[in-house]
């Protein structure tokens, strides 16, 4: 447990650290923001780029333009692919359509996908740990939807079928709450000893380092407030996370001003963090409300240094390249 000194206010602010966008949100949004400058606006971005109200907003204002599906798109045009990932119909759909795609699949989730593809290569039965309905499942489970079966939750584990027990694996969305996804192995594995796990963790770095951090101040906090959207899966588990491991209140808020006074009536201690897709200035926000609110004293609480970035998608950069080739 990190020691905190506690200043003479009485009130303060426990910061976690890392917190906010990570590796792929941070390629995702980018990959929008140069297609915009290189091929100009609009650019259709399929589902939204990344699970927040105030990026979509500010991309928006920028010239891209959100779309469900590919049909919404005009033909010919330019698509680009949330860091979600798609499933291989969305890619054929696309082909149809004559759209050029760019994909900003965060690269972990590739990975889970072509984990998928190899065991189902090889016949296995893949039990899929995830939230039904989260679009990066969806884009999963359409890889091999013949050999993928969700279990969503430690309840799910009990309801499973597989045709071999000695030929089954799991894999999961990469942004579950690290303790209840093994969890719910145990669960599966009390059915299933044999089975076996993905070659390496599928969760992501960035929202286990960000759990791991909530839990180390979460026993000292009144209250937690997360930034992020509901739609966030990641930042939807740090409440979770931040409760199961002792604080004694904890809310999701977009933007400063959505926190209710009531919250902080009688806190001596905030904890403060931001999903991965969420940009730094949402909780420099709330770093100032809180502040008005006489939570002057801010410790920042480090658990990890966070230095993995990701190039650009191929299909971008290819073009970005033969522009400044033609500017010169």
């Amino acid at each position: 447990m990190t020691e905190v000194e506690t200043s003479g206010t009485g009130k303060r602010v426990l910061l976690a650290k890392p917190r906010g966008y990570c590796a792929g949100v941070d390629r995702a949004v980018q990959t929008v923001e140069e297609a915009l400058k290189l091929y100009g606006a609009p650019i259709y971005v399929r589902k939204q780029i990344v699970h927040n109200k105030h990026v979509v907003r500010t991309l928006e204002a920028q010239g891209a333009i959100f779309v469900e599906e590919n049909e919404e798109v005009p033909e010919g045009a330019t698509v680009i692919f949330s860091a979600h990932g798609v499933a291989p119909e969305v890619y054929e759909q696309a082909k149809a359509r004559s759209l050029k795609a760019i994909d900003a699949t965060c690269p972990l989730v590739t990975k889970v996908h072509q984990e998928a593809k190899r065991f189902a290569a090889e016949d296995y039965d893949i039990l899929l740990i995830g939230h039904e309905g989260h679009e990066e499942v969806i884009g999963t489970a359409g890889e091999a939807p013949a050999h993928i079966q969700l279990v969503d939750g430690p309840d799910d584990a009990d309801k499973i079928t597989v045709r071999d027990p000695n030929k089954v694996v799991w894999l999961s969305q990469t942004t579950l709450s690290v303790d209840e996804t093994l969890e719910t192995v145990a669960r599966l594995k009390q059915r299933l000893p044999l089975l076996q796990s993905p070659p390496s963790d599928d969760i992501c770095y960035a929202t286990s380092n960000r759990q791991h951090v909530v839990k180390e101040i979460a026993p000292d906090c009144d209250v937690v407030i997360v930034v992020g959207s509901r739609n966030s899966s990641n930042s939807v588990r740090l409440v979770e996370v931040a409760l199961d491991a002792g604080a004694r209140a904890g809310h999701l808020v977009d933007f400063a001003h959505e926190i209710d006074d009531a919250w902080l009536a009688g806190a001596g201690t905030v904890g403060v963090t931001s999903g991965a897709s969420v940009p730094d200035e949402l909780v420099q926000q709330v770093l100032v409300h809180l502040a008005e609110r006489g939570f002057t004293d801010v410790e920042e609480i480090t658990t990890a240094n966070e230095r993995l970035t990701f190039s650009l998608p191929q299909e971008l950069k290819r073009d970005m390249k033969a522009a400044a080739a033609a500017r010169r």
